[in-house]
């Protein structure tokens, strides 16, 4: 295991100082989940994916018992330096004993693209959930941005709106919202990346899909290169300008990536 120190950013919430830092596509993105989630009250969260466990920790500092699941070794390692200290967060690599009709919210963002059955890991998700409980979950928006960076990162699909409506009623959830976040920052992050994994195969140096999926939330080797940019005055300015700039077309479909706001009836 490597030890790194965990300092809390006042705009970027938890690093994990030499190891994992948020990339501006995370930071977008976390901006909308926290607004998702601001509001609800204090209980049990399941987030399916949970990476670094950057998002679970901050549920944990507002009281809510958190629990994690992570199948990246990696990740899992990341998540537990993450959550150290905070008896009510747990992280494993798999659903525990008694979990079904137990949870009061569950998250997961940019998980089910790298699940070939989407269907099937939802509706295992759902089961897990109270009767009127939350999902907030996110997906890669639109097929027609399907890219090498897709494949690259270990996804088998990109979503259209269509496809988030019909995967939730499958799964038997009631749609409350749908945004369409990140224009016009993500857009480009999104081409910049496409022109830097050229002559890649795969995430993290990863031999085959599984391995770029578990690579995918903590391979952060360029984003540490850069994050004392963005963590300087003027990045700063510009990822702060960046979280405005998407609220007005979170209605559109120029973003770059869907998050859902949906409850189990």
């Amino acid at each position: 295991m490597t030890t790194s120190q965990v300092t809390v950013d006042r705009q970027y919430g938890a690093v994990l100082e030499g190891r994992w830092v948020p990339a501006p596509r995370f930071v977008l993105r976390r901006d909308r989940a926290l607004a998702a989630i601001r509001h609800l009250p204090v209980g049990r969260v399941v987030e399916v994916g949970c990476g670094s466990g950057a998002l679970l920790r901050e549920l944990a500092v507002r009281g809510h018992e958190c629990h994690g699941i992570e199948t990246s070794p990696d990740a899992l390692d990341v998540a537990g330096q993450m959550l150290a200290g905070f008896p009510g967060a747990r992280i494993s690599d798999g659903p525990q004993d008694g979990w079904k009709g137990s949870f009061d919210t569950l998250l997961s963002f940019d998980v089910l693209e790298h699940i070939e059955d989407d269907v099937a890991g939802l509706r295992q998700w759902v089961s897990w959930l109270k009767p009127g409980g939350t999902a907030v979950l996110s997906m890669p928006a639109h097929r027609a941005m399907w890219s090498p960076r897709d494949a690259w990162i270990g996804h088998y699909r990109r979503y259209d709106k269509a496809d988030m409506l019909e995967l939730a009623q499958a799964a038997g959830l009631k749609v409350q919202r749908l945004e369409c976040y990140g224009f016009p920052l993500a857009n480009f992050t999104h081409w910049l990346g496409n022109r830097a994994m050229r002559g890649q195969d795969y995430a993290g140096g990863a031999q085959d899909m599984a391995g770029a999926t578990a690579a995918s939330g903590t391979d952060r080797r360029a984003e540490l290169r850069l994050f004392g940019y963005q963590r300087s005055p003027v990045g700063r300015a510009i990822m702060a300008a960046a979280c405005l700039a998407q609220r007005p077309f979170l209605g559109t479909g120029f973003g770059d990536g869907y998050l859902m706001v949906a409850t189990r009836p």
